[in-house]
């Protein structure tokens, strides 16, 4: 059996601009300078206290986790704060969903909260069989979700695949002995994907479309 496993931000949902605003809500709320954009964008995909220990080194890392969760809930469900789905991602997840050689899985820095917040959005909570959040497990890119994913599946590593857009996310799939795939959409530029082990990167989600049904239907070799 087959495991295809999705990052969230970045992958599955354009979240930047509402992550980007909750950032610097909890920045200035602490009285700090929020960083650029750019330097926000690049720790998506680490749990909350992590990002923030990264991008403010010193600072009151979980203080600012709980400022950013409180403008976070503050924001939902605005119109201007809306985060929609990548083009082509809800059909992607259905086709895939529909296969029946094998299971659909979630590694993401979100909280199970906010995958809950996903799903009632877009009912695709029957989709997924495995669901990891940065509440259970240590951040990215410690193998732990995947971990945790291949046991709950019982699919083995040459068999499962990590989609996502961060290095965070191909360094995880590296250490869990998994496949990693890139998406060049997200908030990390593809040749940082590359360094970072994505065996693959694709441009769009017809070509993760193409991609899969190829993998899902051969036979990989583990990854090396």
């Amino acid at each position: 059996m087959n495991l295809v496993v999705f990052d969230v931000d970045g992958t599955l949902v354009d979240s930047q601009n509402y992550i980007c605003e909750a950032q610097r809500r909890a920045f200035l709320a602490h009285g700090l300078e929020p960083p650029a954009r750019e330097a926000m964008l690049s720790i998506v995909g680490l749990s909350l206290v992590r990002a923030f220990e990264v991008l403010a080194p010193g600072a009151p890392a979980e203080s600012l986790a709980e400022a950013y969760k409180a403008s976070w809930a503050d924001m939902r469900g605005k119109p201007e704060w809306d985060d929609p789905l990548f083009p082509g991602a809800r059909a992607a997840v259905e086709r895939l969903a529909a296969r029946e050689d094998g299971f659909l899985g979630i590694a993401t820095g979100k909280s199970r909260k906010g995958v809950a917040t996903l799903f009632d959005k877009t009912g695709w909570e029957p989709h997924f069989h495995t669901i990891q959040t940065s509440d259970l497990h240590p951040s990215k890119p410690a193998p732990d979700m995947l971990l945790a994913a291949l046991a709950e599946t019982g699919a083995q590593p040459a068999r499962a695949f990590m989609i996502g857009d961060s290095t965070y996310d191909m360094e995880m799939a590296r250490a869990a002995g998994v496949h990693a795939i890139g998406v060049s959409w997200g908030y990390h530029a593809p040749d940082l994907l590359r360094r970072a082990g994505a065996s693959r990167i694709v441009a769009d989600f017809p070509h993760l479309d193409a991609l899969l049904a190829d993998l899902l239907d051969g036979a990989p070799s583990p990854p090396t």
